[in-house]
Parts: structure tokens; C-alpha cells; sequence
């Protein structure tokens, strides 16, 4: 049976709900008024006896008000009557106000602190956040179940961007920027062709960016390797227009030469447009887009000259950085730079050698790129290399209906992250007892899931023309439906998690880098994707388990769980959990061996990963750094470096910024002691951006900033 809910949205039938809800009556009166279990189970029989395909929630809820009455429990039924009134007053009642009031106000915490990339004092981002707000209370009351709003209020899981819930937008993808390149597209109406150089090429391609980033709420990815064509097409280009000028007066050394200078400025414009561009955007959802560039030189790509010379160019302007108000050079957040590492560029005597070493130098100053091994991925990805969506969620191989692997064009429809930490504290080292409650949740993480699933059944391609009609993911017509994309394993869903080294301490005793945590882990992984694999063999759905990317969450569940549980040593007391399988912070590990520890998780979670490394004063490290790259190479598939030294926004400085006798934090490169303009590295993604200062003297919040 089906039971139309007061949306007019069909949910499968659910016995649990009427002995519930009667069940909440039952004890707001004495002994004698209340109905028995069988009397219950009468009600439910009778309303399923009834042999309904489809029935009215109200209808459902009448009936039980009268059978209440004719076993004469009146008092009861009156107490039913007004359970449902103050449940239909709920559903209809603001709750926004506060929550938008104390947005305006710059003192609503949880939202300050959601994002990072977002800056909620600005007039822009805050009109994104009060929708965001609106859409948060509809979702809760009105468009999610109440088991599910209550699961995610309760820290069992985190059900992430319900702040875009209420419209049908999907999560991150992975744009199709060649076709859009070669073939076209619309966008406000007006015809965009196909560039005729390099140059065009990156404006394009930043408009591309631009609308992608108003019509979903994750980010998206390009791979830069597709505009190598449009540099030969500019050199051909600038070749025919010398020698039409010249008409055999230049000898072809000079000529050549002449060529090559004019190509050279053309690269380097173009790399400037694509970072201003991406830069200075200011997205309808009030930030920069965030979107990240994939550097991936492919042996077999038959423009990979011109792709060397063009990463060469966007190593350069990332190191050069980018002028603040103050004309100092500091770290751009976007885009963000994936590098490829493969056996020509491995540092191991191949061909491009040269451009990892300056990638290096690179991520010595600006903290990017990242590394992707391309061995790795072609052992966990059946032979293929492609870039995550944004910078984490990663696609699985998929056939199109000629037998090509595709992933460009491809996309996530949403995440729920599940609280591993606290299926622990409530097992108290009972395994059997942690199957059992991980089984339950899991099975609820599945049912959220869906609800973002069926959220964007029925979506039409008319809501976002430049994902559904022009390109960036497919070429559907007017007025189609998007659910062949959400089906049949071609986009991902992902159930996320939070807190393995902190499972392993409650449930073994151990870290999961000691022999009987690393067995827990380990097992519990294996479990998660099975799961995934399961439900994505019984749904046609691309269920995938995602290493979750929401720093921010590792507080939330923390936070929810002290309040709860009180103080756990090595749990709740840290005030944070330790992002998926990340090994904590505090245990003493060198580079390399994290990595290859970390490595055989990234396996499992084939759905989102990434692992860091520490490296202090990192532009005096640079050999070291160029040895952990090498061993990135052969060992795991996604890594990154970070650093816990300071950093000064007016100067670009990234060091130790001193404390002097005012308590004040004073840069050593610029004098600069603004403390807004002053922060500590985020320790897990290397933002530089806000951090969240507290008003105690600076000792408290160095030491409260030196884990976000």
C-alpha cells in the first residue's frame, strides 16, 4: 500500500508509525485509558484488511481516532486528536526566524562554520544562506520522513546540503568540457561555438564554470588536457598570419621562434583568464566557484606537448599566487590543481620530470597541487584515470552503450555520512550488540539516500539547461526527464562516514594502526562496501562509500555526542572525531608510512578518498617533499601535503607568526596584527581563509585553531 502524505508525495506503508504515534498517546494517560499491544495490533490489521492500494494519511489517522472511541478509550482518543493537532501546528509553523535573524546578525555558528569557502558577512552569501535556511525548515518538516530528519538531528547520520534539499539540484560532477568545446553550447538563449584559440578557449571555459556552479550546490571538475587542441589550433593560427605577413623574408629559424613567443603569451593569458576568471566570480550562491582543474599528461594524448607547456604555465601563476586589496600575493582557494602522476613524470628519469618538480615547488608555498597516482587508480578503477568531482568524490567505471568507459559527464546525487563513533559508545565493546545497531543505521543511512534519490525523479531538463540540455552532462531535449541519468549506475550516491580511528578506541582499545584496530577497521570497511555494493546490485543505483569531506561534520557529531555521553577519553574529549579512516592527528607516523597504511582504506572507499601528510617549513623541504611524490606514485592514490605553520593574509607569509607582550600575533614578514587577517593553516585541506577566534587570551585560540 501506498499512503499519500499530505504533500501529495506516495511513501510505502509502515505498521511502526500507527503503533508509534498510538503508542505516544497511550502514555499521556493513566493505566485504565490506555489500549493494549494486541489492541494496537487490531487497529493496524484492520487498516491493512482493508486491502487499499493508496490511502490518505488523514484518512489512516481517522479511522484510528474511531476505533479508539468504540473501545470507549475517550480520554485517549482525545490525546490522540491533539498529538496529531500539534504535529499539523509543527509542519506549519516558522521556524526559520531565529536561525535567519541571527544569520544577519553574523551570530549563527553552525552556519558560519559549514563552509569554509563561504564568507557569511557578505550581503550576497548571506541571501544564499537565508534560502538555504528556508529550505533546511521545509526539508525537516514537510519533505524529509520524521525518522529521518530525527536520525540526523540525533547525530546518528548527517544528512548533508539539506540547505538545497527542497529544489532538484544535484551534488558535484565531472563536466564534459570537450564536447562542450567542440560542439557547443547555449547559455541565457545565446549560442556559444566551438573556440578558434587557445585563449577563447579558457573564457569559454570559465563560463562554463560559472554556470555549472548556479544550478548545483558541489563542485565540479575540469580536465585541462582538452584544451591542448586549442593551442595547436592557435599556433596554426598564428603561424599562417607570420608567414602571410612576412612572405618568405624571415628565414624558418626565425619564423619559428616568432611563433613560438606569440604562442608562449597566448598560454600565458590564457592561464591568467582561467585564474581571475574562476577567481573573481561571483557565483549566485555568493562565493567563488568551486571547481578544480585536473593536470592529468596522458602518453597517449596527441597533444601532449602543448599540454606540458600549458601546465607548465598554471604551475607558474599558482606559485606566482594572486594580489590581494594590498597588491601582496597570496594562495587562491580556487581553483584547485590536481596533478597526475605517471611513469614519464614520476621523478624517475622520465620526460616531464621537470614539471613535477615545479609542482613541487608549488605545493611548497600555495599547499597545491594534489597527487594521483596514475597506477594506483588504474588498479582500483579497472585500468582507467579520471578526475574526482570537485576534489574528492570519485566515480565508478561505467559503460556506455558502445562499450566505452565514460566519466566525464557524470555526477553525484547527494551524500549521508554515518556517526561511527557513536554505534560504539552504545555498544560498549559488545560486538555483537555493534553489528546489530551498525545493520539498523546503515539500513536508515540506505532510506536517506533514497530520499535524495527520489527527489530528483521526475526532474526535467528545462531546470538546468547548461547540465541536462547543452553538455556539461548530457544532451537530453526540452522538457525530458532526467531519471535515465539517475539510474543504471551512471551517476553515484554515497553514504559517507565519520570517526574509524575513534570506533577502533571504543570497540578494541586500539588505534587502527595497532594489529587489533587495524583488523576492526579494516572489517568494518569491507562491511560499509558491501553494503554499497549490495544495494547498488538490488537498486540499479550507483551506491558508492565516500571518505566524507566535511571537515566541519568531525565536530558535529563530536559535539552531539559529548552533550550525550558526556566526556570519553580519546573520543569526545579531543572535541573533534578524525575525518573516515584518517589516522589521528596526535599519533607520531612518519610520511610514509601513513600512506601506506592509509592506502589499502582508499581501496575500499572507492567512492571518495584522499590522505594527508605534515611537512613544516615546507619551501626548505623541497627534496624531502620530492621523495614522498615518488612514493606516492607506487603506493596510494590520492594525497596531498599540508603544513600546521601560520599564515598571514595581508603578505602571503606561511611560517611561525610570533606572539608579543600584548597577546598579539604579530607577522614577521609585514608587522601585520590584525587577527582577522591572520590564521592557522587548516590542518586537514589546507584552507586559508576565516577561522573561528574565540575571546580568551591567544594560547586558547592557537590551540583551539590548530585542528581545523
Amino acid at each position: 500500500m501506498k499512503v499519500i502524505k499530505r504533500n501529495g508525495k506516495g511513501v510505502d506503508y509502515d505498521r511502526d508509525k500507527i503503533r508509534i504515534a498510538i503508542g505516544k498517546a497511550n502514555e499521556t494517560v493513566i493505566e485504565e485509558e490506555r489500549v493494549t499491544s494486541r489492541q494496537i495490533e487490531n487497529i493496524i490489521k484492520y487498516i491493512e484488511g482493508l486491502n487499499k492500494k493508496r490511502m490518505l494519511v488523514e484518512d489512516i489517522q481517522d479511522i484510528i481516532e474511531e476505533k479508539l472511541m468504540s473501545l470507549n478509550k475517550f480520554s485517549l482518543a482525545k490525546n490522540y486528536i491533539i498529538y496529531r493537532y500539534n504535529r499539523a501546528l509543527a509542519r506549519k509553523s516558522n521556524t526559520t526566524d531565529e536561525s535567519i535573524l541571527s544569520l544577519i546578525k553574523n551570530t549563527n555558528y553552525g552556519v558560519n562554520t559549514e563552509n569554509s569557502n563561504k564568507n557569511a558577512s557578505v550581503v550576497a552569501m548571506q541571501r544564499d544562506y537565508i534560502a538555504g535556511e528556508v529550505s533546511k525548515d521545509l526539508t525537516k518538516r514537510i519533505l524529509l520522513p520524521e525518522k529521518i530528519t530525527k536520525a540526523h538531528e540525533e547525530g546518528i547520520f548527517h544528512f548533508h546540503d539539506a540547505d538545497y534539499f527542497m529544489q532538484p539540484m544535484i551534488n558535484c560532477c565531472l563536466i564534459h568540457i570537450s564536447d562542450m568545446l567542440e560542439h557547443g553550447f547555449v547559455i541565457n538563449g545565446k549560442m556559444i561555438e566551438q573556440p578558434k584559440s587557445f585563449q577563447v578557449a579558457c573564457t569559454i571555459t570559465t563560463q562554463i564554470i560559472a554556470s555549472v556552479t548556479a544550478n548545483q550546490y558541489g563542485g565540479q571538475s575540469i580536465d585541462l588536457s582538452h584544451l591542448g587542441k586549442y593551442i595547436r589550433i592557435s599556433r596554426e593560427k598564428i603561424y599562417k598570419k607570420m608567414k602571410e605577413k612576412y612572405n618568405k623574408k624571415l628565414d624558418k629559424e626565425i619564423l619559428e621562434s616568432i611563433v613560438n613567443s606569440r604562442l608562449e603569451e597566448e598560454i600565458k593569458a590564457g592561464v591568467q583568464t582561467l585564474q581571475y576568471q574562476i577567481n573573481t566570480l561571483w557565483t549566485t550562491n555568493g562565493q567563488a566557484p568551486f571547481v578544480t582543474l585536473f593536470l592529468n599528461l596522458r602518453e597517449d594524448d596527441p597533444y601532449i606537448e602543448e599540454n606540458a607547456m600549458f601546465f607548465e604555465e598554471v604551475l607558474k601563476q599558482r606559485y606566482e599566487g594572486i594580489k590581494n586589496e594590498k597588491g601582496i600575493a597570496i594562495t587562491p582557494v580556487f581553483p584547485k590543481l590536481i596533478y597526475v602522476l605517471d611513469e614519464h613524470n614520476s621523478l624517475k628519469g622520465g620526460k616531464y620530470d621537470y614539471l613535477t618538480k615545479l609542482a613541487v615547488k608549488c605545493s611548497s608555498r600555495r599547499l597545491y597541487p594534489d597527487y594521483m597516482s596514475a597506477k594506483k587508480m588504474r588498479e582500483n578503477y579497472e585500468g582507467n584515470v579520471f578526475s574526482p568531482m570537485g576534489c574528492r568524490s570519485f566515480l565508478s567505471p561505467y559503460k556506455d552503450s558502445d562499450g566505452n568507459y565514460r566519466f566525464e559527464g557524470r555526477f553525484n546525487q547527494g551524500v549521508v555520512s554515518i556517526n561511527l563513533p557513536q554505534i560504539g559508545i552504545l555498544a560498549e565493546g559488545n560486538e555483537e550488540t555493534f553489528w546489530k545497531i551498525f545493520d539498523e543505521r546503515l539500513e536508515l543511512c540506505r532510506e536517506a539516500l533514497m530520499c535524495r534519490h527520489e527527489s530528483l525523479l521526475g526532474t526535467l531538463s528545462d531546470s538546468s539547461p547548461i547540465h541536462w540540455q547543452y553538455g556539461a552532462v548530457a544532451r537530453l531535449k526540452k522538457g525530458e526527464k532526467i531519471d535515465k541519468l539517475l539510474n543504471s549506475y551512471y551517476s553515484t550516491i554515497s553514504l559517507g562516514y565519520i570517526g574509524i580511528y575513534e570506533l577502533c578506541i571504543l570497540m578494541t582499545g586500539e588505534s587502527q594502526t595497532e594489529p587489533k584496530g587495524e583488523e576492526f577497521a579494516l572489517k568494518v570497511m569491507k562491511y560499509m562496501r558491501e553494503k554499497c555494493d549490495t544495494w547498488k546490485r538490488e537498486s540499479g543505483l550507483g551506491f558508492a562509500l565516500y571518505g566524507t569531506p566535511a571537515e566541519s561534520l568531525c565536530y558535529r557529531f563530536a559535539k552531539i555526542d559529548k552533550m550525550r555521553f558526556g566526556t570519553i577519553k580519546n573520543v569526545t574529549d579531543k572535541g573533534y572525531y578524525t575525518n573516515s579512516y584518517h589516522v589521528d592527528v596526535r599519533e607520531k607516523i612518519d610520511a610514509f608510512s601513513k600512506f601506506k597504511f592509509e592506502s589499502q582504506f582508499q581501496t575500499i572507499s572507492s567512492g571518495g578518498c584522499i590522505s594527508y601528510v605534515e611537512v613544516p617549513n615546507m619551501e626548505h623541504n623541497l627534496e624531502a617533499m620530492e621523495e614522498v611524490v615518488k612514493f606516492i606514485y607506487d603506493n596510494i592514490q590520492y594525497a596531498e601535503f599540508n603544513t600546521k605553520s601560520d599564515c598571514c593574509h595581508e603578505c602571503g607569509f606561511i611560517g611561525e607568526i610570533k606572539v608579543n607582550d600584548d597577546l598579539e600575533w604579530v607577522c614577521p614578514n609585514c608587522g601585520n596584527n590584525d587577527k582577522s587577517k591572520m590564521n592557522v593553516i587548516r590542518r586537514t585541506c589546507g584552507y586559508l581563509g576565516e577561522n573561528f577566534w574565540n575571546t580568551g587570551k591567544t594560547k586558547e585560540i592557537k590551540s583551539r585553531v590548530t585542528h581545523l
